[in-house]
């Protein structure tokens, strides 16, 4: 494994991190805090306990998550599309670096970038809602977990888009709906019973019911099948990206 070539592709992006904070850090921080005041606020005077924990403080975990998951598709997509776009990607598949070495640098980074701004939206939330967190270890493991298979699915993103507007399509028309679908801002037994069955079809529902049991020990759906999703999708983001590196797909065309 060529450590140095992984480190430099990190740093590389994570300089990029520093150069747009605003649109990488600040920009999605501001956006949760909205959604602490729209759904926190408004909602929340109208519906005081979900499974008794206040809504306020329900719905944090769903939108700790919400931003993990789009950070990390974005980021995985631009930062091995832009290279694409601009030719520099020949440079790096010449070099003596393997496609799994370029794959742990892209992901790696970006994955630190949605963990970082989780973390921040979690402190940024204690301002707002009392907060507490029942099994800190079992969401540190969410959280990396959601963070590197995300951003393994956002890799593949970039890989497959051949211009900027397929490489919002999926994030924008496929994911985001699937959150806010997914029990992000309510507790999916608040459905009636054939809507409940159906959201069960949904993968975001697993990754969001195990975040949100490791806060507060309520779930939809047990934190082992949860875990076992997470693993599941991740495991097919790497078996797809294998496909790519052997056909070239998409990179030496």
């Amino acid at each position: 494994m060529n450590w140095r070539a992984i480190l430099a592709i990190y740093k590389f992006e994570m300089a990029r991190t520093k150069r747009t904070i605003s649109q990488s850090i600040i920009s999605p921080v501001l956006s949760t805090c909205l959604y602490f005041v729209v759904f926190g606020g408004a909602i929340g005077s109208r519906i005081e306990q979900v499974d008794g924990v206040s809504y306020g403080a329900f719905i944090v975990p769903g939108l700790i998550m919400l931003s993990i998951m789009t950070q990390s598709l974005s980021n995985a997509s631009f930062g091995i599309y832009f290279p694409r776009f601009s030719g520099t990607i020949y440079e790096m598949l010449s070099a003596p670096v393997s496609f799994w070495e370029a794959t742990v640098g892209y992901v790696g980074a970006a994955a630190t970038k949605s963990m970082m701004i989780g973390l921040i939206i979690l402190a940024t939330a204690g301002f707002f809602v009392p907060l507490e967190i029942a099994h800190p270890l079992w969401m540190i493991t969410f959280l990396v977990l959601t963070s590197i298979t995300f951003s393994l699915f956002g890799f593949l993103i970039g890989i497959w888009a051949d211009n900027f507007e397929k490489l919002q399509l999926i994030p924008l028309l496929v994911v985001t709906p699937l959150v806010f679908l997914g029990g992000a801002f309510y507790s999916i037994e608040m459905l009636p019973e054939a809507w409940q069955t159906v959201s069960l079809f949904n993968p975001v529902v697993y990754l969001i019911s195990g975040f949100r049991w490791s806060f507060y020990q309520i779930s939809d759906v047990g934190v082992g099948v949860s875990l076992l999703m997470v693993m599941v999708f991740m495991a097919i983001c790497l078996g797809l990206i294998s496909f790519v590196f052997k056909t070239g797909y998409r990179l030496k065309q």
